[in-house]
Formats: C-alpha cells, structure tokens, sequence
C-alpha cells in the first residue's frame, strides 16, 4: 500500500522572491522539478511571531494575507521538492511535512492512489 506525505509552506501573499510572490514562484518551480501538482490558497486573516494579526481590510492599499501552498505526492518526489523550497523561503515562511495514509485522484478515467489504508483499521461488520 503507498504511502503520500503533504508538504505545506506557509507564507504571506506580499512577500517577494525576485520579483514575483513566493507562492507563484514555488507553484512555477515544483511544477518544474516534476510535482503531481500544488494549490494555494490564501488566507483572510492571521498572525506569526510577534507581529499583529493582518490581512484583508477595506480600504487597504496592499494586500497582506497569508498564504499556503499544499502539494501531496509520492515521499521521492516530497524529498526532491525540499531542494526547491529550502531555497525559496530561506529567508521567510513556515514548511510542515506530513504522512498522509489514504489519497485518491481522479482526472476522469485516470485514478492515482486509493483509500484503502484510511480504512484497514475498521472493524469488520458483524
């Protein structure tokens, strides 16, 4: 049974590497290095370390929300992504690696991985 892991990097949607937003950047590059794929979504509203707490407000001149980047795949190709994002946020940002027990992907007839480890534990219905 595979086993996936979640990598996660948390950042803010103003920080800037060379120019353009980490979180562009970071999707640009694991897509890149061969990723199955990454999605970000940006917060409304957070806070880290001993900074207030920001993000959307009305008549605000910049944007300042958090913003995260989640990507599941195969632990070789988590591994080889490290490279990548040990880079980007050398300066700023949180990463968090998980294992995750059960993932399944489907892009019409094509399925990647299953569910049946999330259920092994179950006791059988007696």
């Amino acid at each position: 049974m595979a086993l996936w892991h979640k990598l996660m990097v948390y950042t803010s949607e103003a920080v800037q590497h060379h120019g353009e937003p980490i979180h562009r950047a970071i999707v640009r590059r694991l897509r890149s290095a061969g990723l199955s794929g990454a999605t970000t979504q940006r917060g409304i509203w957070g806070f880290h370390g001993d900074h207030a707490p920001h993000g959307d407000r009305l008549l605000q001149l910049g944007r300042h929300v958090p913003a995260v980047t989640i990507v599941i795949d195969t632990p070789d190709r988590i591994a080889a992504a490290f490279a990548v994002i040990d880079e980007l946020t050398s300066e700023r940002g949180l990463v968090t690696s998980e294992i995750v027990p059960a993932m399944r992907s489907s892009a019409g007839r094509a399925q990647r991985g299953g569910t049946r480890l999330a259920t092994h534990h179950l006791p059988e219905d007696g």
